[in-house]
């Protein structure tokens, strides 16, 4: 009765009160070939809470967690270590509002958060200003090829092959709407990237730049920022690691116009893949152009320091023609977790830890750099680098996780039509990474290549 609460006496009266015969009125208007005979195959019957509990948590178990076995997958997503008290204080009862704070006067520990986080994100980048969030960073760079065509009334975006291939895909996708041309090659097994070779002329609205990129490369931007601002162009920077930004300039510092990424490195666990929190930062003559909204700070009636929503250029607030965006929401919550663990960090706690993890990465890829027949393909990154192994990457990830060793993105699963990347290895190392894990992965990398 827990999962199915109603009695047939409530279906009853309840048909009755909208004037149907049975349930099977109510779907009247769908035609009789879409409309499912007898039970879904596989699916098992109704069963007890305490069969659900056992059932569900078999399947758990079957999960293997990132913390039970050397992890060295990154690509996106990364693991750190979030202390405790993140999830403590995110939990306090001054956050818990409505998604979206249209009261300000109930709401002043979310929008206060939200300023603090838009504080934040823009120092980081090195922008004038940031909004509330956005889903995440997929969708965050989308936004920012939808923001450059409004600002120069041009359709054509350059995409860095250097770009993660999932927003691409994301890009490609919302593109077919839009109708943007976008421009886009795979990566290549070397260790400079395309960005001093990126087309930039008097069609494009904007250039896409991965910082450091896909395959953990990191490139100065400074002369490509140049060449947007002789074209007429902005230029997007996408970050998917804040936490590099603790060690090497901030787009914003090179000339980046926009600047997006994803926040889940700081505050947000792997959660399986979401949810996360994109982040989106811009100079302020664009300020009217961002998507999403902006917390903003003021004055009550009385005197005292208040915050509320300054910008909100969403469909449900004005004229659909004029929205910026059709995003209808922000990860507040992940933007909150993002906040109080930046804030627990501070400038020189993200500096350190971002130091141990360039560190503990150099060390990685000596050591497995000595691995018979593997090479590393650039000597300039972050906590994120590419190893070029003599055979394919994606059958040996396959026999080194059922070894208990996760070791790597295979450029194989990302680019499954690029001949030209199998071999590639997209190894990442963060402070939760210990010497142990190194020397298992090696390991494990001699036993598959043998």
């Amino acid at each position: 009765m827990r999962y199915l609460p109603l009695s047939d006496t409530d279906r009853r009266e309840m048909l009755g009160a909208i004037g149907a015969a049975s349930i099977d009125d109510l779907f009247a208007d769908v035609p009789e070939a879409a409309r499912l005979a007898g039970k879904i195959e596989g699916l098992p019957d109704h069963a007890s809470e305490l069969s659900v509990e056992r059932q569900m948590g078999a399947l758990a178990r079957a999960n293997v967690a990132a913390g039970d076995v050397p992890f060295f997958l990154g690509c996106g997503a990364y693991r750190h270590h979030i202390p405790a008290s993140v999830d403590h204080l995110i939990q306090r009862g001054e956050f818990l509002t409505s998604y979206t704070p249209y009261q300000p006067e109930i709401a002043q520990g979310t929008l206060q958060a939200l300023f603090e986080f838009q504080t934040q994100v823009a120092r980081l980048y090195g922008c004038d200003v940031a909004n509330a969030s956005m889903y995440d960073g997929s969708t965050a760079c989308w936004e920012a090829i939808a923001m450059a065509r409004r600002i120069t009334r041009r359709g054509k975006a350059t995409l860095s092959s250097g770009l993660h291939p999932h927003y691409v895909s994301v890009a490609r996708t919302m593109a077919r709407f839009t109708g943007d041309e976008l421009q886009h090659a795979a990566p290549e097994l070397t260790a400079a990237s395309d960005i001093d070779t990126l087309d930039v002329d008097g069609e494009t609205s904007c250039v896409v730049v991965q910082y450091p990129d896909i395959l953990g490369r990191i490139a100065d931007m400074s002369e490509l920022a140049a060449r947007c601002r002789a074209a007429g162009a902005l230029l997007v920077a996408v970050v998917t690691e804040p936490v590099a930004l603790g060690a090497i300039r901030s787009p914003g510092e090179m000339g980046a116009d926009i600047v997006v990424g994803e926040g889940q490195s700081i505050g947000v666990g792997l959660n399986f893949g979401g949810p996360y929190v994109g982040l989106f930062a811009t100079r302020e003559k664009y300020v009217r152009q961002l998507p999403g909204r902006l917390a903003g700070e003021t004055v009550d009636a009385e005197g005292k320091r208040g915050f509320v929503l300054t910008l909100s250029t969403r469909e449900q607030h004005i004229r659909r023609e004029k929205a910026t965006s059709n995003i209808c929401t922000s990860s507040v919550l992940c933007a909150l977790a993002f906040t109080m663990h930046m804030t627990l960090l501070g400038e020189r706690g993200l500096r350190e830890l971002a130091a141990i993890n360039h560190r503990k990465a150099v060390d990685a890829a000596e050591r497995l750099a000595l691995v018979p027949g593997v090479s590393l393909v650039s000597e300039s990154f972050f906590n994120e680098f590419t190893l070029r192994l003599p055979k394919e990457a994606r059958p040996a990830v396959r026999t080194m996780a059922e070894h208990g060793v996760l070791g790597g993105v295979s450029l194989g699963r990302l680019y499954p039509d690029e001949a030209s990347l199998a071999n590639g290895l997209v190894v990442t190392v963060t402070e939760t990474v210990t010497q142990d894990d190194v020397e298992a992965l090696a390991k494990a990398l001699e036993g598959v290549l043998a």
